[in-house]
């Protein structure tokens, strides 16, 4: 019976102070949706772990290429983060030479800068994109699967 009364006067009162536990509960680790076959070449899936939340002010997307596939050039109304947590991607901006990203690189594009990034020919890539959700994508140059080999072998050789 003590024990009893002792259990009691223990957990009464975390009751009385336990919070109302309703969470929105997500995992960046869900593959996502396959992504709409427009503005990129190849096989893309988007998880929208964040979207559209205005106290935060950004989203944050997982996105994974699969091997042998790239977005279209295109630039955002804020700047834009990838974080690289798997695989290996190509990223250019217009008017740079392109570059590998890997597992672990972190790359920030300003607001307005006409870019691409993808998965590498031979290795799929998936990445953390941190931005602001305010001004929708825009898109501006379809990049042709030629000019996206050429970069494949630049890169390659060097």
């Amino acid at each position: 019976m003590r024990e009893l009364f002792l259990i009691v006067m223990v957990f009464a009162p975390l009751s009385i102070l336990a919070q109302d536990a309703t969470y929105s509960v997500s995992s960046y680790l869900s593959e996502g949706r396959k992504a709409p076959n427009t503005h990129y070449i190849g096989e893309a899936w988007l998880n929208a772990i964040v979207h559209d939340d205005a106290d935060l002010g950004y989203n944050i997307t997982k996105a994974t290429f699969k091997a042998n596939s790239t977005l279209d050039w295109h630039k955002h109304g804020s700047p834009q983060v990838l974080i690289i947590v798997e695989g290996q991607g190509y990223y250019q901006e217009r008017e740079k030479e392109p570059v590998i990203l890997k597992k672990g690189d972190i790359i920030k594009c300003e607001r307005g800068i006409e870019h691409w990034h993808s998965s590498t020919k031979e290795t799929d890539v998936t990445y953390l994109a941190l931005y602001s959700g305010e001004q929708p994508t825009t898109w501006t140059e379809v990049l042709s699967q030629e000019y996206y080999d050429s970069v494949a072998i630049k890169l390659k050789v060097q």
